[in-house]
């Protein structure tokens, strides 16, 4: 994409979230999407997930334990409405995109699928020198401090309301002149 294109227009991509239960990469127990056409949100989806195992630790995090989480879908079970709410996209964006890129290459791997292979954006990337260099400091860089900066409405560590806040400011950095090339990882 030429720089004045890039500059112009956000691209058609998709907002990713992912809870998890443990350390490992596949042990995703939410996933929210929010997909961007035409510069707006324009759908979202949530789903939580069975983990790999009952030991769910981070509940003091995401409010998710075993019963809640115990008779959702797999991730390997929920992959087709997945696949099919990415397709199309130009790429996808995570607000620390290298946890969540890790996530789904995690629990596609673990569930014998291969991964979506779309680039991933990063909105915390462009909370950093990105905005900086435009004249935006943020006292944190943190979703939802960032948030907070633009008024986005979040509740954190919900996957469905992290994937949209996502989008959102997606949309904020993208209107404050922070390009897609500055976001890439």
């Amino acid at each position: 994409m030429s720089p004045v294109t890039d500059a112009v227009a956000p691209r058609d991509c998709v907002a990713i979230d992912f809870e998890t239960a443990g350390y490992e990469a596949h042990s995703a127990c939410a996933v929210g999407l929010a997909r961007i056409k035409g510069g707006r949100i324009t759908d979202r989806f949530y789903s939580l997930l069975r983990p790999p195992s009952r030991n769910v630790m981070f509940t003091w995090i995401h409010g998710l334990t075993w019963s809640v989480l115990k008779d959702a879908p797999t991730f390997a079970e929920l992959w087709p409405e997945t696949a099919a709410f990415l397709r199309g996209a130009d790429f996808l964006l995570a607000h620390n995109a290298p946890f969540d890129r890790r996530i789904l290459e995690g629990c596609c791997r673990a569930a014998g699928i291969p991964a979506s292979g779309l680039p991933f954006n990063c909105t915390l990337k462009g909370t950093g020198k990105p905005a900086r260099a435009l004249g935006t400091v943020f006292s944190s860089r943190k979703l939802s401090v960032v948030c907070g900066h633009f008024g986005i409405e979040l509740r954190h560590h919900h996957a469905g309301s992290d994937a949209e806040a996502c989008a959102a400011l997606y949309l904020c950095l993208r209107d404050l002149g922070v390009t897609d090339g500055q976001m890439r990882i």
